[in-house]
C-alpha cells in the first residue's frame, strides 16, 4: 500500500467515525457549476439560491464555478476557475492566444468547439479535478450541478460525490433534431449534444442522483438507464425576495408576459407567437417577452413573418425590480415550454401573484398543481383558447392568482429545499462510508 493510499484510507475511516458520532454537525460542501447564469436559466438560479440557503443553515459552502460572474452572499466562498470562455456573447468563439493553448485542457476545449462540439462539461470537470489536486482541498461532499464529467466522477474515490440532473438533455437533443428539415442542421445538433454520452456514463456510476421533480426522475431514469431507486427528488425553491406581488401598479388589459426569448424549440415560444397572431384577428393583445431573441434567429424571423412587431415587445436584460413590475402589469403569464425538468417561470409568476397558463410538458403540472390553466405542449390553438378564456374571466384570474401565490409560499421555499438537500447529503455520506 502506497503512502497516499494509506492516507486516504485513514481519512475515510476517521471521517466515517466522525459522522457516526455526530450526523448533525455542519457540513463542508463543495458545489460545482460549470456555467451558471445567475439571472436566467434554472441551473444558475439553482446554484445561487441553494448555496445561500445552505449557508444560512450554518454549513460551510464553496462554489467552484465557471463563467459568467456569479454574485453570491458573503457567507458563501466563490472559487472561479479560469476557462477560455468561448461562449461569452461579448466575444463569441474568439481565437485563443497561443500562450493559452499551451494548457492541454484549453487545447481540448478549443479543438472541440472548432469541431462544433460543446466541451465545457468535460473540460470544466478536468479543471475541477486539477484545482482540487493542487490545493489539496477536501469536502464532506461534492455536489455537481449537471456537469457530469469524468473528472468530477474521479473525485468519488476520495470523497462522497452526488449530482443534480435537472432534466435529461436527450430531450433537448431530440427536439433540436426534430425541429429542422436540414440534414446539416441535424448533424450539427447531434455533434453539439455529443457530451451526453459522457454524462450518461458518469450518472450511471453515481450512488445517488438528486433531481428536482418526480417527472424528471422518471425521464432521467428511462433516458439514462439509471434505476429510480438511486434518485432523491428535491423540488426547487422560489426566491420570494426577488419575486413578489406589486400592488401599486395597474394591470394593462390584454397584456401577456412570457419569460423566455430563446430560439430553442424546447421553450415553445414559436407556438405562443402563432397563438397571439390568431388572437389578434379578434381582439388586441400585447405580448411582453423577457429577454432578447437571437439576431436573425427563428424567433425574430417569425415575428416579422407574422407581422407581430407592434404587438410583441422584447425587454432585453432587465434588473429584478423591473422584472416584477413587468409581471405586475400583466393580466396573464404564459409558459409554453414543450418540456421542463421543473419550471421556474411558473413558480416565479405565481410568486408575483399573476395567473398562469402553462403546458403539461415534463414537470410543469407538478409545479402548477391546481393553480394554473394547463394545455397540451406544442399546441398553438390550445394556447389561444386558454388565453381568450382567462382574458374574458377576471374573477377566475383573481382566484388563480391567489391560489398560485399561496402555493408558492407553502410548497416552494429555498429553506425547505436546503433542509431536504442536507438530509440527502447525510444519506449519501453514510452510504459512502
Amino acid at each position: 500500500m502506497s503512502a497516499s493510499e494509506a492516507e486516504d484510507r485513514w481519512f475515510d475511516s476517521s471521517r466515517a467515525h466522525h459522522y457516526l458520532l455526530d450526523m448533525n454537525s455542519p457540513l463542508n460542501i463543495g458545489l460545482i457549476s460549470y456555467r451558471s447564469n445567475p439571472h436566467c436559466g434554472g441551473q444558475g438560479v439553482y446554484i445561487r439560491n441553494l448555496s445561500h440557503a445552505l449557508s444560512d443553515l450554518g454549513h460551510r459552502v464553496e462554489v467552484i464555478s465557471g463563467p459568467p460572474e456569479l454574485p453570491l452572499n458573503p457567507g458563501v466562498t466563490l472559487t472561479r476557475l479560469r476557462t477560455l470562455d468561448l461562449y461569452n456573447p461579448e466575444d463569441l468563439f474568439r481565437t485563443p492566444r497561443l500562450e493559452e493553448l499551451k494548457d492541454f485542457i484549453n487545447l481540448i476545449e478549443w479543438l472541440d468547439v472548432s469541431a462544433m462540439g460543446y466541451p465545457e462539461p468535460l473540460t470544466f470537470g478536468m479543471r475541477v479535478k486539477r484545482h482540487l489536486a493542487q490545493t489539496k482541498k477536501r469536502f464532506d461532499i461534492i455536489h455537481d450541478n449537471q456537469c457530469l464529467s469524468y473528472g468530477i466522477l474521479s473525485l468519488a474515490r476520495r470523497m462522497p460525490v452526488t449530482a443534480t440532473i435537472h432534466h435529461p438533455m436527450t430531450v433537448d437533443r431530440r427536439l433540436a433534431v426534430q425541429s429542422t428539415r436540414s440534414f446539416y442542421k441535424k448533424l450539427k445538433a447531434l455533434r453539439w449534444y455529443s457530451f451526453i454520452h459522457m454524462q450518461k456514463k458518469v450518472a450511471r456510476r453515481l450512488s445517488h442522483v438528486i433531481t428536482v421533480s418526480e417527472s424528471s426522475k422518471k425521464d432521467v431514469a428511462k433516458e439514462y438507464g439509471i434505476p429510480e431507486s438511486r434518485f432523491l427528488t428535491i423540488p426547487i425553491g422560489i426566491d420570494t425576495d426577488l419575486f413578489y406581488p406589486v400592488d401599486t401598479l395597474q394591470k394593462e388589459p390584454g397584456r401577456i408576459i412570457v419569460t423566455n426569448s430563446a430560439d430553442t424549440p424546447l421553450k415553445g415560444l414559436y407556438h405562443l407567437l402563432f397563438a397571439v397572431s390568431d388572437i389578434l384577428k379578434t381582439r388586441p393583445v400585447k405580448l411582453v417577452v423577457i429577454g432578447t431573441p437571437k439576431e436573425n434567429g427563428g424567433i425574430e424571423k417569425l415575428v416579422k413573418r407574422l407581422n407581430l412587431g407592434r404587438h410583441v415587445r422584447f425587454t432585453g436584460r432587465i434588473d429584478n425590480g423591473q422584472f416584477v413590475k413587468e409581471y405586475a402589469r400583466a393580466e396573464l403569464a404564459v409558459v409554453p415550454s414543450l418540456y421542463e425538468g421543473f419550471g421556474l417561470p411558473v413558480g416565479e409568476a405565481m410568486a408575483c401573484r399573476v395567473p398562469v397558463i402553462c403546458t403539461t410538458g415534463g414537470a410543469l403540472p407538478e409545479v402548477a398543481g391546481d393553480a394554473a390553466k394547463l394545455v397540451p405542449p406544442g399546441n398553438a390553438r390550445a394556447l389561444r383558447d386558454a388565453i381568450l378564456e382567462l382574458l374574458d374571466d377576471p374573477s377566475r384570474r383573481e382566484a388563480m392568482a391567489e391560489k398560485g401565490y399561496q402555493r408558492v409560499l407553502k410548497e416552494f421555499t429555498w429553506e425547505k429545499t436546503a433542509l431536504r438537500t442536507v438530509d440527502a447529503y447525510r444519506e449519501i455520506i453514510r452510504a459512502y462510508h
